[in-house]
C-alpha cells in the first residue's frame, strides 16, 4: 500500500504512434513515459491509435490514459474527444480547446490580441497560389514581410516542412516543401535571436513555468534532425537569460497556457530577439518526451522526475473526472 503522500498505483494506457509524420517520435515519447510511470509503480500498457483502440478501451477500462501522440489526432482534439466520450480521464487539454494551440495562426492571433509580441505573419493556401498566380503572390510576400522569412505548415510539429527563405528565388521550392505537409502555409517574419522553450505545469496550484530550455542548433531551423539526433543540438537548461528575460519568458508561457485554454501541461516555443524581447512562436499541447525532448530537460532542471510529475497529473485527471 502506498504511503499517504504517494499516488496509488493505476492502470494507465499510454497512447503512442499514430499515422502522422511524427509517428517515430511519438513511439519514443510513449516508451520513455511508460518506463517512467512503471518505475513509479503503475501498470502501464502502450497502445497505438488504431482501429482496435476503442474496443480495447471499452473492454479494459484503464484508470487513465496519457496521450503521447504528436501531430494530427493527438494534438487537434480528436483523440481527446474520444476519451471524453468514453469517460476515460486523461491529463492534458480538453478536446475543444486543443484547436487553439494546434492552429498556429489562431494561437498567434489570440496572443497578439492579448498584447504579447509575435513575429508578423500571413497565411496563404495552396489554392490561393494556384488561383491568383504564384509569381505575383511571391513578390507581394517579399515586399510585405521582407526577407528573410519563415515558411511553416499552419498545423503540425517537429518543424516538419519549415524553411527559412533568404532570397526570393528560394521561395517556390520552399513553398512546395511546406505545402507537402498541409494545404495552408504560415509565412512569418524571420527573427534572429535565441530560441527557447518553456514548459508550463498545473498540478493543482495554478499554472507555473519550469526553467526555460535554450536550444543552439546548426542552420536557421531547429528542424527534425536537430531535434531528435543526439549531439546535433546544444541545450542550455536553464536558458542563458538574465533575470528579466527569465521572468518575461515565464510570463509569456503562463499567459499562453491561460489565454489558449490549455490544461495540466503545455510547452511554449519562443524567440528572444536581439533587443531582449521574448516573442511567441507557437505552443504544444502534447510535448515530446524523448531523450532529446525539451520538457524532460525542464522537469529535471526543476528537480522533479517525469514519472512523478505525470503521476500527479494522472491523479488530478481522475479526480477531475469524478467531479
Amino acid at each position: 500500500m502506498p504511503a499517504a503522500d504517494e499516488p496509488p498505483s493505476r492502470h494507465v494506457v499510454v497512447l503512442a504512434g499514430g499515422l502522422t509524420h511524427e509517428r517515430d517520435v511519438s513511439l519514443r515519447s510513449g516508451s520513455r513515459l511508460a518506463e517512467s510511470l512503471r518505475r513509479d509503480g503503475h501498470d502501464v500498457t502502450v497502445r497505438d491509435a488504431d482501429s482496435d483502440l476503442v474496443p480495447w478501451l471499452a473492454s479494459q477500462r484503464p484508470d487513465a490514459a496519457v496521450i503521447a501522440l504528436h501531430g494530427g489526432r493527438g494534438e487537434n482534439g480528436a483523440v481527446q474527444g474520444v476519451l471524453e466520450m468514453m469517460g476515460i480521464p486523461f491529463p492534458g487539454t480538453a478536446s475543444h480547446d486543443c484547436r487553439f494551440a494546434w492552429d498556429k495562426p489562431t494561437a498567434k492571433s489570440l496572443m497578439r490580441r492579448a498584447g504579447f509580441p509575435t513575429p508578423d505573419w500571413f497565411t496563404l493556401s495552396h489554392s490561393t497560389f494556384r488561383d491568383l498566380g504564384a509569381s505575383s503572390l511571391i513578390e507581394l510576400l517579399v515586399s510585405s514581410i521582407g526577407l528573410p522569412l519563415t515558411l511553416k505548415p499552419h498545423q503540425g510539429g517537429s518543424a516538419l516542412g519549415t524553411n527559412v527563405v533568404r532570397a526570393a528565388g528560394e521561395l517556390p521550392a520552399s513553398l512546395v516543401s511546406s505545402f507537402g505537409y498541409g494545404e495552408v502555409v504560415l509565412v512569418e517574419r524571420f527573427v534572429t535571436g535565441r530560441e527557447i522553450a518553456v514548459t508550463v505545469i498545473d498540478d493543482g496550484s495554478g499554472p507555473r513555468a519550469l526553467p526555460a530550455v535554450e536550444v543552439s542548433f546548426p542552420g536557421d531551423v531547429f528542424d527534425y534532425d536537430a531535434r531528435y539526433t543526439a549531439g546535433m543540438t546544444t541545450y542550455h537548461t536553464p536558458a542563458r537569460l538574465d533575470e528579466a528575460g527569465r521572468a518575461a519568458a515565464a510570463e509569456l508561457a503562463v499567459a499562453a497556457h491561460r489565454i489558449l485554454g490549455l490544461r495540466d501541461v503545455s510547452r511554449t516555443d519562443a524567440i528572444v530577439d536581439e533587443s531582449g524581447t521574448v516573442q511567441f512562436l507557437e505552443v504544444n499541447v502534447s510535448p515530446g518526451l524523448t531523450e532529446t525532448s525539451l520538457l524532460p530537460m525542464a522537469v529535471e532542471a526543476a528537480g522533479e522526475s517525469l514519472g512523478g510529475l505525470y503521476s500527479r497529473l494522472i491523479e488530478q485527471a481522475i479526480s477531475r473526472g469524478k467531479r
